[in-house]
């Protein structure tokens, strides 16, 4: 453990992640920058839960998968790097967070679960399936996007 804590004490001491932090516009920019991507993966992923739940029947399902999906991974990877850059200047502190560790369980969840729903899609499409891959989704991306909040500001 304590080679652990020496290490993100490191990465936090990194002249570029202390000039991250100690920037004006830069920290700022790249809080924005993961508020738009969790923006561009919630609002894409949504639509796509939304479908799989059973609504929004006058979408198509293929124009949806190859549209939407691209557009959700696109926004997470967006919030994947400008979160680890967000993480970095304070690692220790956000590694004692219950909150920081339920918000990577349910990030984990949420991969587990769209992960389950295309194997299980390839395999044979089950409408009930879906419908539970859905909501489960939204509420876990929105139990995501809580944590962050509590994390943030709790």
């Amino acid at each position: 453990m304590e080679t652990w804590n020496a290490w993100f004490a490191a990465v936090e001491t990194w002249q570029p992640i202390m000039a991250l932090r100690a920037s004006t516009w830069v920290y700022p920019l790249v809080s924005w920058l993961h508020l738009v991507g969790i923006g561009l993966l919630f609002g894409t992923i949504a639509v796509v839960d939304l479908r799989l739940a059973g609504g929004l029947l006058r979408l198509d399902d293929a124009a949806l998968q190859q549209t939407l999906v691209p557009l959700s991974l696109g926004g997470f990877m967006v919030a994947l790097l400008s979160g680890l850059l967000l993480f970095a200047p304070a690692a220790r502190e956000y590694l004692s967070s219950p909150w920081f560790a339920a918000k990577l369980a349910l990030i984990g969840s949420a991969a587990v679960n769209a992960l389950a729903l295309h194997l299980a899609s390839r395999r044979r499409p089950n409408p009930r399936h879906g419908r539970l891959a859905g909501l489960l989704s939204l509420g876990l991306w929105a139990t995501v996007m809580l944590t962050g909040r509590m994390l943030a500001f709790g």
